[in-house]
């Protein structure tokens, strides 16, 4: 399944993954199509098998602050918006970490991983032990291997509290602890998306840091900190739309992988699950990934058709859209603009001469070029050019045969070279919809 790993039609940011047996679970918010808020007033959960993270199930709502045709609200105190849910299993129960925007957070219960869960209860706690106004902003939950159970949340303060594991509601007395990742780094600091991991030992925690296109870690050998900085997992506003990021790091099948999310529709919302392979390295530390296309896939086939949303590179003012459940162009084209997709599997069968190249467009009343280039947008090796025309249609070219693997990026420019030529700068030249190579 490559990025975004759910239907087009779902948009799950905020995603926390959790293996549960023998299936991953993906828990987050829940954007709404072409929306100017973020998240909705439900939670939804996916899974998929371990074994076949191409095939995901939807579990259908888990947790309401609204009422809706099927379902009643499992919130009476408040009908706000649901944001970024954590969920954590506990002596064979499972349970919902909720936080609700401009209301106190809860906790719901489930004898299920996918829910539905029911209310259990408010957080519970002294007021010394409530930090972040107890709000619980963007909770994260650790059970840790001795059965201890610890919180970690905030807005622009890092915090966290342990839970007492008899009730799974109630912040332990005198546990609050506040900057468990120390402020002072400036754009390195702590914003928000607290997610801790334990690995080989060491206790992680993965967050947002104020400049929000990334995602970041530090590291502590105690679950009560404090963190200390090591770098950044993934910058999803490196030659893409930026916008906040939040998610984590999960071991599936003995491959570890960052789930995060990407934006659509040219806004901070209409938000979409992403993967990418990560690696820890013997010391704990991560190396940063870039973003791909590929999702859980090792490569994508050029000779199977592409939709054109599949773009991991968007640069020149270029954003992919939803125009209905089907269609989800890229649009916003203008002269200049560079469209990219990492990674294609060519193929080692080498034959003298050319392949062809088309791609499916909606024309708006203009002509252009697209230069195919591999591997680089700015100094990448041309293998072809294809001009698109002014209405919708199939366009075609013979490109340069290729082997081996190869990112590829189409760069735009328009057609024309009269007296108005520099009225066509400001254009959107057309809208790609799939691509595909044919030997």
């Amino acid at each position: 399944m490559p990025n975004p790993i759910l239907p087009p039609w779902e948009y799950i940011p905020d995603g926390e993954p959790r293996v549960f047996g023998d299936r991953v679970y993906l828990y987050g918010s829940h954007d709404r199509v072409g929306g100017d808020w973020f998240c909705d007033y439900k939670l939804k959960v996916w899974s998929a098998p371990v074994k076949d993270l191409n095939h995901w199930t939807c579990h259908g709502h888990s947790f309401h602050t609204r009422p809706d045709e099927d379902h009643r609200a499992d919130t009476d105190w408040t009908d706000h918006e649901l944001y970024a849910p954590d969920v954590v299993e506990k002596d064979g129960k499972y349970y919902l970490y909720a936080y609700i925007l401009w209301a106190k957070g809860c906790v719901g219960v489930s004898d299920h991983p996918e829910g539905p869960f029911r209310l259990l209860s408010r957080y519970q706690y002294e007021e010394a032990d409530g930090g972040d106004e107890g709000i619980f902003n963007d909770p994260g939950v650790l059970v840790d291997d001795d059965g201890r159970v610890y919180i970690y949340y905030g807005f622009e303060k890092s915090h966290m509290g342990e839970i007492n594991a008899e009730n799974m509601v109630e912040i332990k007395k005198g546990s609050h602890i506040a900057d468990v990742i120390a402020p002072g780094m400036g754009e390195a600091d702590f914003f928000e998306a607290s997610s801790p991991r334990k690995v080989n030992g060491r206790y992680y925690l993965i967050y947002s840091p104020r400049k929000g296109n990334r995602l970041a870690y530090a590291i502590s050998d105690r679950p009560t900190g404090p963190f200390e900085r090591k770098g950044y997992i993934i910058d999803n506003g490196v030659d893409y739309p930026a916008g906040n990021n939040h998610g984590s790091i999960c071991c599936i099948d003995g491959q570890w992988y960052v789930f995060y999310h990407r934006m659509t529709n040219g806004t901070l919302t209409s938000r979409r699950a992403c993967v990418e392979r990560i690696e820890i390295l013997p010391d704990g530390t991560i190396p940063q990934v870039e973003m791909t296309s590929l999702g859980f896939e090792e490569s994508l086939n050029p000779y199977q058709i592409i939709p054109a949303e599949l773009a991991c590179v968007l640069k020149g003012g270029c954003i992919i859209t939803e125009k209905d459940t089907y269609t989800r162009p890229v649009t916003n084209i203008y002269s200049g603009a560079v469209i990219g997709y990492r990674y294609f599997d060519f193929g080692e069968d080498y034959s003298e001469g050319t392949m062809e190249f088309s791609v499916r467009a909606e024309g708006t009343g203009c002509h252009s070029v697209l230069h195919i280039l591999l591997d680089d947008y700015e100094n990448g090796h041309e293998i072809g050019r294809c001009r698109i025309g002014m209405h919708d249609g199939e366009y075609t070219a013979r490109v340069e045969n290729v082997t081996g693997r190869h990112a590829v990026y189409f760069k735009v420019e328009h057609d024309y070279d009269g007296w108005f030529k520099d009225c066509f700068e400001q254009r959107n030249l057309f809208d790609m919809i799939s691509f595909v190579f044919k030997k």
